[in-house]
């Protein structure tokens, strides 16, 4: 196993979580509003006027969606290589902005869903601006004063208002083919270039943030020499002591990736087969988790979609 059992619980539970609450952000829908005729009672769909700023185009055909499918892979290629030269040129300042207005965007899309969920009828204009002040506090700390556990409480929400952006422009077929391709460069990027180990450890170091979970612990040999030094050293010669502390981590790529997928799989065939990728998704990183060895490096996406392609499989099998 490669942490213990409490830590790798805490990294599934968490990651279950956000993908149930990428299902509900989904069902919100915010890129469209409903209207019903009084006369006749029907009920029409149109773009919501308030998201217009990143609402995503929806394609019409399957040469359209081809077409917005490679226009995203070449989107992330751009993406991963800016990434790469921003560090490997040091200019933490736009690292630390981008990181900045992702995680804004993000949180307000969120907070957004949630309000359209609740029902409540209010001005939407205000409640935006209300929220958008939310999430710029909330990213303001989360970036520029490091504290790990709003950095995991806000991670719960980053990523469903990500995938939500995300859902519209694939489908099945898609997904299917992003997933694949993402799990191959996942595979390379951790097995061959090592590049996944040294963005991590850039981030963390560097950067102190870090995209995905980030869970601190001490290990039981550990905590068994610290109460061994309590007794041999002051308050302040013990403060002064070296604590090696492990950290447990799951990236945001292998967060948001089984979100976008159950979303495709709600919007085209419900809940249930939505339901099943989850499951399957978690039953995935479980067992990466469970049988991954001590202090070595797994590429997680192979083993996550995995287990996507048997939830789907086995959502196409029973509903």
């Amino acid at each position: 196993m490669k942490h213990n059992l409490k830590i790798t619980l805490l990294l599934l539970g968490m990651f279950i979580l956000t993908q149930f609450i990428g299902l509900a952000v989904q069902n919100a829908d915010i890129f469209h509003v409903q209207n019903i005729d009084a006369t006749t009672g029907n009920v029409t769909s149109q773009g919501n006027p308030y998201m217009t700023w990143i609402a995503p185009p929806e394609p019409q055909t399957q040469t359209d969606s081809l077409g917005l499918f490679s226009q995203l892979i070449f989107s992330f290629i751009i993406a991963i290589l800016l990434i790469f030269f921003l560090s490997k040129f040091k200019v933490e300042f736009f690292l630390k902005a981008w990181f900045f207005l992702v995680i804004t965007i993000a949180l307000l899309l969120c907070f957004y869903s949630f309000f359209r969920l609740s029902g409540i009828q209010l001005n939407e204009l205000y409640v935006i601006l209300s929220l958008l002040a939310v999430a710029l506090v909330l990213a303001y700390f989360k970036v520029y004063r490091r504290s790990f556990i709003l950095h995991n409480l806000t991670e719960l929400l980053i990523y469903p208002g990500i995938a939500t952006v995300f859902v519209p422009i694939l489908n099945v077929y898609t997904i299917i083919a992003l997933l694949v391709l993402i799990s191959i460069y996942d595979a390379w990027a951790v097995w061959h270039t090592g590049f996944m180990q040294k963005m991590a450890k850039y981030q963390i170091n560097k950067l102190n943030i870090f995209s995905g979970f980030f869970v601190p612990y001490v290990s039981k040999a550990m905590k068994n020499k610290i109460n061994l030094m309590k007794e041999k050293y002051s308050k302040k010669e013990l403060s002064k002591k070296k604590i090696k502390v492990n950290i447990a981590i799951l990236g945001g790529g292998d967060v948001v990736f089984p979100i976008i997928a159950s979303g495709i799989m709600f919007k085209y065939h419900g809940f249930w087969p939505a339901t099943f990728v989850i499951l399957g998704a978690t039953a995935g990183l479980a067992y990466l988790f469970f049988f991954a060895e001590k202090k070595k490096f797994y590429p997680a996406m192979p083993f996550i979609t995995s287990g996507i392609f048997l939830g789907m499989i086995a959502g196409y099998l029973l509903f």
